[in-house]
């Protein structure tokens, strides 16, 4: 069977061990039986986003003896295609505005004494889903500032039961509830990595997306948005994370050691290959 594979990184910091084993995985998989493996640039960040940064990403992978299909797809070019998919979810009846600043949503929960968490922390209380249509009207109109969340009990009902298949975990079964009324939009970020990424995946014709255990719980939501969208569905396969000798995982945000230092200090791929255990996907 061929397979259409992706890596889709964003470009607001240095490639680090843990991208170069995932890029490494999705292209073997993508090659193999003469199938295809995509570079997607995922730059919808445009406050993070830099060019330098996507200009080492190509360096990077590159240098790592890695190829991909031409042209790359960048997010940010396609902002019109998350739109429409935007408005097919309001025509549903399944999004509306969310007017709360995060200080407003933090002292509600808190007053509440205790809510819930999900994969992207504490779950938002739904404060905004019970204004009136005619005071969520008269705040928009007066200009004030609001995200698009998805009416998480109506998406579910409308979809049903979902699964999609993985390949370590076997057939999962959907539960995207865990993230309750996510955030699909904002002023400053008008998709969220959830909208654009399953909008992509079906664009792009993509049949495998192979991808870290950290994203694992965001499968869940891209598998609803799959369905309410109709899009296609691909395979999954969420591999292991490279971690330092401590055991922690690699991130941007811990300041891990970069590709691009690492080669600038003279080391080859194949240094990079024995230091990430890299014996190919199973």
């Amino acid at each position: 069977m061929t397979d259409i594979t992706r890596f889709a990184p964003s470009p607001t910091g240095y490639l680090h061990l843990g991208h170069a084993y995932s890029a490494l995985f999705a292209a073997r998989h993508g090659w193999r039986a003469g199938g295809r493996f995509i570079l997607r640039i995922e730059d919808i960040d445009s406050g993070r986003c830099r060019p330098q940064f996507e200009r080492a990403i190509y360096e990077d992978l590159i240098w790592l003896g890695l190829d991909w299909e031409r042209p790359v797809l960048r997010q940010s070019d396609h902002m019109a295609t998350y739109r429409q998919a935007l408005d097919r979810l309001h025509d549903r009846g399944l999004l509306y505005p969310c007017f709360c600043t995060r200080r407003e949503i933090v002292a509600e929960i808190n007053a509440a004494g205790r809510a819930p968490h999900g994969p992207e922390g504490v779950l938002y209380p739904g404060t905004c889903a019970r204004l009136s249509a005619s005071e969520t009207a008269e705040r928009i109109e007066s200009g004030q500032e609001f995200a698009l969340r998805l009416h998480m009990s109506d998406a579910i009902k409308q979809a049903g039961h979902l699964t999609w298949r993985d390949t370590i975990a076997g057939e999962v079964t959907a539960d995207a509830s865990i993230f309750g009324d996510v955030v699909l939009a904002r002023k400053d970020v008008p998709t969220s990595y959830h909208l654009a990424s399953a909008c992509d995946d079906h664009r792009q014709g993509v049949t495998y997306v192979t991808r870290g255990t950290d994203l694992f719980q965001a499968t869940h939501i891209h598998r609803l948005l799959q369905h309410l969208l109709d899009l296609t569905v691909p395979r999954y396969c969420h591999h292991r994370l490279i971690t330092d000798p401590s055991g922690k995982r690699f991130a941007k945000r811990d300041g891990a050691a970069t590709l691009r230092q690492i080669r600038q200090s003279g080391k080859s791929p194949e240094d990079i290959f024995e230091q990430i255990d890299w014996q190919g996907p199973p």
